[in-house]
């Protein structure tokens, strides 16, 4: 078995590349036309992803565990104090829309990649009925799924290392749609070209060097906003594990409690929608705190290096490269279903690719895409509407799993 340079149990050395190479790559981005045109995100994820492949950096430790666990959940809440909440029925409306039009892509691909490859890969009614959920909702659906139909460990662990690098690719082909002349010809995209506008001024400056300009901060302002996030997510964290063991949620609870047991008892949809509230509650409060969106984004980058890294190439093309197959199937499908029929209802380009990643990535890596684009009045509405297709996802995940079977 290979090892790496630094080894998965050398936690300073690995913050120390987590946090330098998101620092790069942000100095990148605000420093270099191309690299702004690529974005710090794909940068941040490309890097990690390459050093990863050459055993530089492992591909597993609990220092990656760490950023899942803590630096995620603690973006969310930073991310979501200053945004503007006011037309979030009327924003998220239209993104429910479009979010549930993609998921139509990712069930009519999963069926295909299954009728296509189902004499060639074994176990795939059970393989399909993970990646139906993940692909609508997130990784988390995935895990449920592959706890639900019992998949062969084996397996699980390949299609994860096909579906991260698979993930990988697509962030940055989502990335860069927004700037490629035939979409910006053939969709409304009102959110780039505001921020085109808020950066024309200053053209010696890159767009994220003046969306990111210097603003003052103080010591109150650093102290009030992290131990605010810090207040969220314990509270929310709490209150959804509570819920979750009350609740019944086995296979001999009724639709109406699993239904329920999905929205109140998961973590991230109750810190969600409390951190919401609690801004709609104490405007005055949340107004007067800098900084959140520079600290929140800092973390959402150490997030781009993580999911980066265990996009294993090799381990792929040597293990299971049908997998990769099977799931390039389903991407392929998922994002021509976005924009044929995004383009059909008329939705903003932003809007698409958006809905796009929250079906296949979740609604972390969509806000984080909304997030490195600086299209702002999008981070409340995707995340909220991302966060449903956890619950979504397994009920896809399950119908499609259990029709697979009788097709074995």
């Amino acid at each position: 078995m290979e090892t790496s340079l630094i080894s998965p149990d050398n936690t300073w050395a690995l913050w120390a590349f987590l946090t330098g190479w998101a620092s790069v790559s942000i100095y990148l981005e605000q420093k270099y036309a191309w690299a702004s045109k690529m974005s710090g995100a794909i940068i941040a994820l490309v890097g990690a992803m390459l050093l990863a492949n050459f055993n530089v950096i492992p591909l597993e430790s609990g220092v990656y565990d760490a950023v899942w666990n803590y630096v995620v959940p603690l973006a969310i809440p930073l991310l979501l104090f200053q945004a503007n909440i006011k037309k979030i029925w009327q924003e998220s409306g239209r993104m429910l829309a479009i979010f549930l039009l993609s998921a139509i892509g990712t069930v009519t691909g999963t069926i295909v990649s299954f009728l296509v490859l189902k004499d060639v890969i074994p176990h795939l009614d059970k393989l399909g009925a993970m990646m139906a959920g993940s692909y609508t909702g997130g990784s988390v659906n995935l895990a449920a799924m592959a706890s639900k139909f019992e998949a062969p460990g084996e397996l699980v662990s390949a299609l994860v290392v096909a579906d991260n690098a698979m993930m990988a690719l697509f962030f940055f082909v989502l990335m860069a749609i927004p700037a490629v002349a035939f979409f910006r010809k053939r969709y409304q995209t009102p959110h780039v070209e505001e921020v085109e506008a808020k950066t024309a001024d200053d053209e010696s400056e890159t767009q994220a060097a003046s969306f990111w300009q210097r603003k003052e901060i103080s010591l109150k302002d650093i102290a009030t906003s992290v131990a605010t996030a810090f207040v969220l997510v314990s509270i929310s964290f709490h209150l959804a594990d509570f819920f979750a063991g009350v609740i019944p949620d086995g296979a001999d609870s009724n639709i109406f409690f699993q239904v329920l047991s999905g929205i109140i008892g998961d973590r991230y949809l109750v810190l969600t929608t409390m951190t919401v509230l609690i801004v709609v509650a104490f405007p005055n409060y949340f107004d007067n705190i800098r900084g959140t969106q520079e600290i929140g984004t800092f973390l959402i980058y150490l997030f781009f290096v993580v999911i980066g890294v265990p996009a294993s190439l090799a381990l792929v093309v040597t293990t299971a490269p049908l997998l990769l197959v099977f799931t390039l199937i389903i991407v392929i499908f998922n994002l021509l279903f976005s924009l044929v029929l995004g383009k059909l209802f008329k939705f903003n380009l932003e809007e698409v690719v958006l809905a796009s990643n929250a079906n296949l990535g979740g609604p972390t890596t969509a806000a984080a895409m909304a997030i490195a684009k600086g299209w702002n009045k999008l981070i409340v509405p995707i995340l909220l509407v991302g966060t449903l297709g956890y619950i979504i996802g397994n009920y896809i995940g399950t119908g499609l799993g259990m029709w697979f079977q009788t097709l074995i």
